[in-house]
């Protein structure tokens, strides 16, 4: 069996820059090296794969087939190694940098908008984001902080209680003709929910006393409340979503609350840290700036500020 080594990361830096300009004169300039330094780590290359990355047409070199295909996923292998870098050296740098991993949604609709009063407050700190959706793992992630919703359950990890919310239903105004009295009128559109709650729009009918719902039911579901905001907006149906992601242009394109009942969600939205982590001055920082943000915002739209 042929031992196949790990090709080391000058090999492929050099075949990454001459895949991307098919030009080992053009790859040699941009890393300031010889063209022949740049075909020498080429050769090596090549030898230790045992396949052709490159066809040399008199003065060009041209990709094959399987160098196309590897050179994508080098690039891509490359782009990954310098993103973790940047995030684990933002990570050991203490006191100026913040990696939180946040839901989308949460993020656009509530946190992004806030931001400016943090840095306002603390010039010194910036807070790099992340997208994560389910619980994960700190020690396998550059994360020092997370942002989640649902129960208050987390793997080695300490959760505080950030706020509740209220799910509303809501659609375009040209679609229902206005407000719907009767919860069961409701069942003649299509129901719009997020996937990550799907048990939303029963819980909804269930709270305004729709005892028996039909065997099936019209509806589209999508990932992100986001989108869930966008295809009411849309028009394709009537959507359940938490009421303070319905951003105020939303409701100036003819939106409307289909239905005057607002249902409490069953999960809350927590701040998450390892323990630690508490002690670093960016986290810090922020648990003290999120939480008064949280309680104002919870007192404005009397949502519930204890977890439930």
């Amino acid at each position: 069996m042929r031992l196949i080594r790990t090709p080391s990361m000058a090999a492929l830096t050099a075949f990454e820059a001459a895949a991307r300009h098919e030009s080992f004169t053009l790859a040699a300039r941009e890393l300031s090296v010889t063209e022949s330094a740049i075909s020498r780590q080429i050769h090596l290359l090549e030898e230790s794969l045992n396949v052709s990355l490159f066809v040399r047409v008199k003065q060009r070199v041209i990709l094959t087939r399987p160098g196309r295909l590897y050179s994508e996923q080098v690039r891509a292998s490359l782009r990954a190694l310098e993103q973790d870098t940047r995030a684990i050296a933002a990570h050991g740098s203490g006191r100026g940098n913040l990696e939180l991993a946040v839901l989308p949604t949460f993020a656009l609709e509530w946190l992004i908008p806030r931001l400016p009063a943090f840095y306002a407050r603390y010039p010194d700190i910036r807070i790099n984001m992340g997208v994560r959706t389910a619980p994960f793992s700190f020690e396998n992630e550059h994360f020092d902080v997370a942002i989640h919703h649902g129960k208050a359950i987390w793997p080695h990890a300490t959760l505080e209680f950030l706020f509740g919310e209220r799910m509303v239903a809501i659609a375009r105004e040209d679609l229902i003709g206005g407000p719907l009295t009767h919860a069961e009128d409701l069942l003649g559109y299509t129901l719009l929910y997020s996937t990550t709650r799907p048990e939303s729009w029963r819980q909804w009918f269930e709270l305004a006393g729709v005892d028996r719902m039909p065997e099936s039911i019209n509806s589209a579901g999508f990932e992100l409340q986001s989108m869930v905001v966008r295809a009411a907006e849309a028009g394709l149906g009537i959507g359940l979503v938490p009421e303070f992601f319905v951003p105020e242009a939303t409701w100036e394109k003819g939106v409307i609350r289909a239905h005057p009942l607002s249902m409490p969600a069953e999960d809350s939205y927590h701040l998450v840290y390892p323990l630690e982590t508490r002690d670093k001055y960016p986290l810090q920082c922020f648990r003290e700036w999120i939480h008064e943000q949280a309680a104002a915002f919870a007192t404005e739209l009397e949502l519930p500020r204890q977890a439930t």
